[in-house]
């Protein structure tokens, strides 16, 4: 019988887990054992139900193009929750001089399909637009210029578009996302697809362009109508309750001739392999003392946020612009980073006339706001939420998440020190790196992660 110890139960280490319970069922002799260190598996998904409210405290859905997340949900039965955002009336806006701007339709990122719609945004200046209309015409020049290496986000879009789009919409995108600086971010790692369209078409204008002719119509984004916490609750019934272990930290790891052993309050136990699915600077304490090359691999920055959900029973009294949201600019007064028109971007979020909104914090307003009490941050997102969208009633419900150092910077070179760690890591029998600090921080990229480690585990 195969042992798996399987380390952290965000949705990495449940997806771990579930994968292998399937395995077993299928005959394959293995038994394994989630620690978690928290009370509660799902790490970071989190679905609150109170009052008819559906409130997410960390990701509210997932990008439909990556089909992993739902092709789990389908296999777990919950082909009928799917649900697409409200994709007919989308539309993102950007807090410029204590407005909202609306992004003009057809943007994928920060690059517009839709030039003429561009023209008719007050969101950018001539000088910005004429940069865009210029694009296509500099694409052999942008793909010249395209390098060997790996660059920044913020040198890539200032190459293509220059610095008044890199901050309106670059920055706040991408910070919204990853919680980074796009100076230091990598833009292989965090903005693949558009690496790939610079080098075969120069234009990022004419490759989306050409990409939107074949494209499937379909929604952006991609959730499950009673909440994601649903995906992780469904995986975590169909796996045995004796392999669960909550309230149990791993204090120690080692590996030697005789395969593993993992050590927690509770006593030492071996293992044949560790699926290690803790938060990257957990995984690089515990694994350091294995190998001392490894761990400064592993070492990155990583920023915290700070979500804050408010539930209001007449929408009448918060009055919204049609659309999904809003992104902050670094440098705005506002401490917020975005916020979330949540029942208008999906159906189903609140009670009947009701309205929900989802405020973000992240970088230096996220760390003060770690400090506070649950009182002060409420006060404090209420009041920032008010400055954009004018006075707000009390809220029927509240709910308010912290999560420290949760989004891992993917620096420049970032895919580089993977392939390193690759290597590192496949000299030790059984493991395996899981986690959104490695290779995606979507809920697609690490289901499909989690599954593919647990059957090449079941495989060997």
């Amino acid at each position: 019988m195969k042992r798996v110890a399987i380390v952290g139960g965000g949705v990495a280490g449940v997806t771990a887990a579930y994968e292998l319970a399937q395995q077993a069922r299928k005959g394959v002799p293995l038994q394994g054992v989630l620690f978690e260190a928290s009370t509660r598996l799902g790490g970071i998904i989190e679905t609150v139900h109170e009052g008819e409210f559906v409130i997410e405290c960390g990701p509210d859905a997932w990008v439909t193009e990556k089909p992993w997340a739902r092709e789990l949900a389908e296999e777990l039965g919950l082909a009928d929750e799917v649900m697409p955002s409200n994709d007919a009336t989308r539309k993102t806006y950007v807090l410029i001089d204590k407005k909202l701007q609306a992004m003009p339709d057809g943007m994928r990122m920060m690059v517009p399909a839709d030039l003429d719609a561009l023209d008719q945004s007050e969101l950018f200046s001539a000088e910005a637009k004429r940069a865009y209309r210029e694009e296509p015409g500099r694409a052999e020049e942008l793909r010249a210029a395209s390098p060997e290496g790996d660059e920044s986000v913020g040198e890539f879009v200032q190459r293509h578009f220059g610095d008044e789009v890199l901050e309106k919409i670059g920055t706040p995108l991408l910070s919204g996302v990853f919680g980074g600086d796009v100076t230091k971010l990598s833009v292989q790692a965090v903005m693949a697809p558009f690496v790939t369209m610079e080098r075969e078409h120069g234009s990022l204008i004419d490759a989306l362009r050409a990409r939107s002719v074949v494209a499937k119509k379909s929604s952006v984004f991609t959730t499950l109508r009673s909440g994601m916490g649903t995906l992780v609750n469904r995986m975590i019934s169909a796996i045995p309750e004796d392999w669960i272990r909550l309230a149990a930290e791993v204090r120690f790891i080692s590996y030697g001739e005789e395969g593993w052993l993992v050590g927690t309050a509770r006593g030492v136990e071996r293992f044949d392999a560790v699926m290690m699915a803790a938060p990257v600077d957990i995984a690089c304490s515990l694994l350091q003392p294995i190998d001392a090359e490894m761990a400064p691999l592993m070492e990155m920055d990583a920023s915290s946020a700070v979500v804050v959900g408010f539930g209001f029973p007449d929408a009448a009294k918060v009055s919204l612009p049609q659309g999904f949201g809003f992104l902050v600019p670094t440098g705005s007064n506002s401490l917020l980073l975005a916020a979330t028109f949540v029942d208008q971007k999906f159906e189903d979020r609140v009670p009947q006339g009701g309205r929900l909104l989802r405020a973000f914090f992240g970088g230096k307003a996220a760390e003060r706001l770690m400090r506070c009490g649950n009182d002060e941050t409420v006060a404090v997102a209420r009041m920032e939420l008010a400055r954009v969208l004018g006075p707000l009633p009390e809220p029927q419900v509240t709910v308010v998440r912290r999560w420290p150092r949760s989004l891992p910077q993917y620096a420049v070179g970032h895919l580089e020190m993977m392939r390193k760690l690759d290597s590192r890591v496949r000299a030790f029998k059984g493991l395996s790196l899981l986690g959104n600090g490695y290779r995606g921080v979507g809920v697609p990229d690490l289901v499909r992660d989690a599954r593919t480690a647990a059957r090449q585990i079941a495989d060997e």
